[in-house]
């Protein structure tokens, strides 16, 4: 039996790489840097159907870990508590709010399955992220935005979105 030298080692390394890159081209969502087996294991599954809300007073409470298939209004019609006024195109298409209550302090990931703007607010002041990452190709999730937040209720403001759904979920992110 051979030994097998270092030119066998770096062929089959490279023929590993070449399959790897080819998974990753058969599907979008394998891009992300990140791990997002959780969101992508919610991603599958059946969401709940949801109306957003026009003002933060209609806006519906959602949970953390759950899939939900959000009904979006014409932007026009939503009334944003802290509006992004860096968010080019946010004023066109649909948006809608949700609330979100934190009970735990941490990192939190709101993924959506299109390209949109996803804010969040306390009161009338944005909250800034800490990351974000997302998949052209990819709706299953699309775009995910990263939050250290403390415990408290935030509105989840989504706009821009050209469409009048959107898939949403809210997790934990891993530790590192």
């Amino acid at each position: 039996m051979r030994t097998p030298t270092l030119s066998h080692w770096i062929g089959a390394t490279a023929v590993s790489a070449l399959l790897a890159a080819s998974a990753r081209a058969d599907d979008p969502c394998a891009g992300f840097t990140w791990n997002v087996a959780h969101e992508r294991t919610l991603f599958a599954s059946a969401a709940q159907e949801l109306n957003a809300g026009r003002d933060p007073a209609t806006a519906p409470a959602i949970e953390t870990d759950r899939l939900y298939d959000l009904a979006l209004a014409p932007n026009q019609q939503v009334q944003l508590p802290a509006p992004n006024k860096r968010a080019h195109g946010a004023s066109t298409g649909s948006a809608g709010l949700v609330r979100l209550q934190i009970t735990k302090p941490g990192s939190y990931r709101i993924s959506v399955g299109s390209q949109m703007w996803v804010d969040l607010a306390s009161g009338s002041m944005l909250i800034g992220s800490s990351d974000f990452s997302g998949q052209h190709g990819c709706d299953a999730p699309h775009k995910i935005v990263q939050y250290d937040l403390q415990p408290g209720t935030f509105v989840l403001q989504l706009s821009g979105a050209s469409g009048d759904h959107v898939r949403l979920a809210v997790t934990r992110a891993p530790r590192a």
